[in-house]
């Protein structure tokens, strides 16, 4: 299977978006995603080119235009009348004279008395709107895929007709031409005003999408090895390519380092304008800006490999997605139009042999009833109030990649947090260890200290080092010795604490392993040329270790040969988010692989109700999965040994400093590397799937009452047109309001 993306001009609502759906499954394709906000499509297509381009060619039978990734930058000649509004603008000067004639024989003027003037007037019209509503029409029909333009053609069509056998029999009563044109403009400026309406919707993510074409300086070398700094632009950049990045410059793309220090505008990843240090070794992300200073880097992603594009494709997938309460709408979208073809029937039979209506009238409440309904809102609804959300969230540096999420935060009702990384900052120091050396123990930094009002955790350094008399045959170590074994083994960690021991103890010289591997929940694992085999994690690396209180132990072969404590900081925002939890009375657990004392001295610290400790990956997971049978819970957690949990709670959220494993593991990610987002994240999920439900119920309300009082003849076939057009743009105001919504 191949993931295809496709961008699909065209779709005017949900009902396009189900159509296409549709289309796809029934050729065979996998997990299609279309939604009608955007334009994408997703879906895993077996490897085979014809299976695509017949995939395109039925996409454009149905009046849509299929645009890949090699055609994106290609510019579309402009069409006469190639845009809804300007088919509306062609047809209103028809349409107003026919409907001035029609209220002109109502007060008993004759103006346009002639059906054969009726008829010339009225053909521009039908021309142009049975050209793009009944040819879509009659391609959706083919592919057994009825759409709304249906409905529209249908409507049209009869007024037309019945009027073109009045105009044939001379009997001026059986004249709607005015109708018949009414309809289709008014649709057409409908269909524009929701395309206006949902693209506003879509702002905030379209201009993450955008490609900003940026000049980036770049260096090369001469013969002679003389630097050249010349101007490029962005999108011609290759991976390798080396640039300076100057005061007040935005990153062209992702890059690293090599050289000089700066401060990193990151808003527009984080959401936040405090500006990050970066210096030699660290990654700038492109669309970043320089605040300070000036750097020289080499470029190590560009295109759709950056992390820019990696968001956005994540937020694509995620306004495919459709969450439990969109599907009683679709299941009621995929039957609509043949539904309310047969209540349009029974509307012309009851009006003319039941109510004894005229059959003209009867004819008009018919076709009221067809131009009035809408499947178009129960489509939107999801996707418009989804949308806006997402966008509301990316400027906030919240990155939803399962949208189910926001319909399950309102059921919450208890958060599982990690510890280390996640309610600590993760920025470790060594605060004290100790070498066995020839059976006796060199203690350095080894006393207690309390939590604190910084928040610093476990214990403090004091410094010192090993007298070196002690370290003389080769069966004793000296400081240099342990450092550079932890050093060597920790500097293949992704774990938060072996990437800051590392960091610490950094030295030029490292031993070369023949094997080293990290063993989940228990540490690092390596084997020299010589055949020792060495280990440092916590105490599950020994049963044999009574003192348990230490963080890390490492040991040679059989015998522990020294342990380390390290020192972490209680996260400066954590507090507020447990009085988050408080105040929505959410219930919050810490669930640790650390041992009881250190996770008890960061639950006391916080206030946390529930402290679980000393928790293999195994039991992490045992441990979410039967707390999700209780209720539904979130877990935030940001390590490799948090994954499988994350995965399995019902909502699992992620640090943008998490590894990666964690964050595809992730519902959520916090882009901000902190837990601040973390109370706006829930809450803003809430209050989109408030906005997804109210939209639904519009949807649903306009139709039930819509359409009974189309059928009784309260609403004209020109209202119910105008009605229809209009029941999208109230979903889609209602969707924006999101933007502004108070949230706490």
């Amino acid at each position: 299977m191949e993931t295809i993306n496709w961008k699909v001009d065209g779709m005017t609502c949900g009902n396009c978006a189900l159509s296409i759906n549709k289309l796809l499954t029934k050729q065979g394709m996998q997990k299609v995603q279309v939604n009608a906000v955007t334009g994408e499509v997703l879906f895993d297509s077996p490897d085979a080119l014809s299976s695509l381009d017949i995939a395109r060619k039925n996409i454009t039978d149905l009046g849509y235009r299929v645009v890949d990734d090699t055609q994106e930058n290609i510019p579309v000649k402009k069409k006469f009348l190639g845009t809804y509004l300007a088919k509306f603008w062609f047809c209103l000067p028809f349409t107003l004279t026919l409907m001035a004639g029609h209220w002109a024989m109502t007060f008993g003027f004759h103006f346009l008395h002639n059906a054969w003037q009726q008829l010339v007037i009225c053909l521009p019209v039908m021309i142009v709107g049975m050209n793009f509503f009944g040819r879509s029409a009659y391609r959706s029909l083919t592919k057994g895929i009825p759409n709304m333009n249906v409905l529209i053609a249908l409507g049209a069509s009869a007024a037309f007709i019945y009027s073109l056998i009045g105009t044939f029999t001379g009997d001026m009563d059986k004249l709607f031409y005015e109708t018949a044109a009414s309809i289709l403009n008014i649709v057409f400026f409908g269909n524009w005003m929701e395309d206006y309406s949902v693209a506003k919707t879509e702002k905030a993510i379209h201009e993450m999408t955008k490609v900003q074409k940026v000049i980036a300086n770049m260096i090369a070398y001469d013969d002679a090895h003389n630097e050249n700094i010349f101007p490029v632009e962005n999108i011609h950049l290759k991976v390798g390519d080396l640039i300076l990045i100057k005061t007040g410059e935005q990153v062209p793309m992702d890059c690293k380092v090599l050289s000089g220090e700066a401060e990193l505008n990151e808003a527009i990843i984080s959401g936040e304008s405090v500006p990050l240090f970066k210096k030699q070794g660290d990654t700038l992300i492109g669309g970043s800006v320089v605040a300070n200073g000036t750097v020289k880097c080499y470029v190590t992603a560009t295109g759709k490999d950056t992390v820019m594009n990696g968001i956005v494709t994540m937020m694509k997938q995620a306004q495919g997605q459709k969450p439990p309460v969109q599907l009683l709408a679709d299941k009621i979208s995929a039957i609509f139009v043949p539904v309310v073809v047969s209540i349009a029937l029974l509307t012309i039979g009851i009006n003319y042999f039941f109510i004894h209506q005229t059959f003209e009238e009867s004819l008009m409440r018919s076709i009221a009833v067809l131009v009035i309904s809408c499947p178009c809102a129960m489509g939107l609804a999801t996707p418009a109030a989804i949308a806006v959300g997402l966008g509301r969230a990316a400027k906030h540096g919240i990155l939803y990649t399962q949208p189910e999420s926001m319909e399950l935060f309102a059921q919450i009702k208890q958060i599982v947090f990690d510890k280390t990384g996640t309610l600590t900052t993760g920025d470790f120091k060594v605060s004290g260890y100790k070498l066995l050396v020839a059976g006796e123990e060199t203690v350095i930094g080894n006393r207690e200290s309390e939590v604190k009002e910084t928040g610093i955790v476990n214990r403090e350094s004091l410094g010192g080092d090993i007298d070196p008399k002690l370290a003389t045959t080769d069966s004793r170590l000296t400081t240099p010795d342990f450092q550079k074994i932890v050093y060597s083994l920790e500097k293949f960690s992704n774990h938060p604490i072996a990437k800051s021991i590392a960091k610490e103890w950094k030295t030029a010289e490292v031993i070369k392993w023949k094997k080293i591997e990290e063993i989940k929940g228990l540490g690092m694992k390596a084997i020299d040329k010589e055949g020792n085999t060495y280990m440092i994690g916590s105490a599950k690396i020994d049963e044999t270790i009574e003192d348990k209180s230490h963080h890390l132990y490492v040991k040679k072969n059989e015998q522990i040969i020294g342990w380390i404590d390290i020192a972490d900081e209680i996260r400066e925002e954590a507090k507020a988010v447990m009085a988050f939890c408080k105040r929505e009375n959410i219930k919050t657990i810490l669930l640790s692989g650390d041992n009881m004392a250190k996770c008890k001295l960061v639950g006391d610290a916080l206030g946390i109700d529930e402290v679980i400790a000393e928790q293999t990956p195994q039991q992490k997971l045992d441990t979410i999965e039967k707390l999700c049978k209780t209720t539904p819970t979130v877990m935030v957690g940001d390590g490799i040994n948090d994954a499988p949990a994350l995965a399995k709670a019902t909502i699992s959220i992620s640090l943008s400093s998490a590894s990666q494993l964690a964050i595809q593991s992730a519902s959520v990610v916090l882009m901000n590397n902190g837990l601040q987002k973390l109370p706006m994240a829930m809450q803003l999920g809430k209050h989109t799937y408030n906005t997804v439900k109210g939209n639904l119920f519009w949807a649903f309300f306009y139709n039930i009452i819509a359409i009974p009082f189309a059928a009784i003849g309260l609403f004209t076939p020109t209202a119910g047109a105008l009605l229809m057009g209009c029941s999208d743009v109230v979903l889609a105001i209602n969707s924006l309001r999101l933007n502004w919504k108070r949230i706490r």
